[in-house]
């Protein structure tokens, strides 16, 4: 199994509009995109972040599948102009030595098929899965 999780500040002056669009847009990628087993998005408590995500994905097949899937670059379109910063990060109970640099290797593969995310994320204070680089 494998849980991707997402922590995100977002910028000064996002109106309530912006951010429940935003929000919603996450959780209708766990609702539309059949290779998420489960998820949450909600407040972060206790952290130093306002927001979080975890999506749950029995393997690297399907973490691929969420990646590109249309309701996961919507929701990159909306929100990652108004990030301030973010993390992302992957916790897997997947022995292979190897699961990191194949996780990035997704993340790699993703941002070379689509530029104009990759600049967006590029811009962006950030770091997590697939970053590097």
């Amino acid at each position: 199994m494998i849980y991707h999780h997402f922590r995100s500040t977002l910028k000064d002056g996002v109106t309530e509009a912006q951010q429940g669009e935003l929000l919603a847009s996450l959780q209708n990628q766990g609702r539309e995109i059949s290779a998420v087993r489960q998820f949450l998005v909600g407040r972060e408590v206790g952290g130093e972040f306002q927001w979080g995500a975890t999506f749950v994905f029995d393997d690297l097949d399907g973490y691929w599948a969420y990646l590109m899937h249309p309701a996961h670059l919507r929701s990159d379109e909306i929100g990652l102009p108004l990030v301030e910063r973010f993390i992302s990060y992957d916790t897997t109970d997947d022995p292979d030595p190897e699961f990191g640099a194949k996780v990035a290797a997704l993340h790699q593969r993703r941002y070379a098929a689509l530029p104009e995310l990759a600049r967006l994320v590029r811009d962006l204070p950030n770091s997590g899965s697939g970053l590097e680089g």
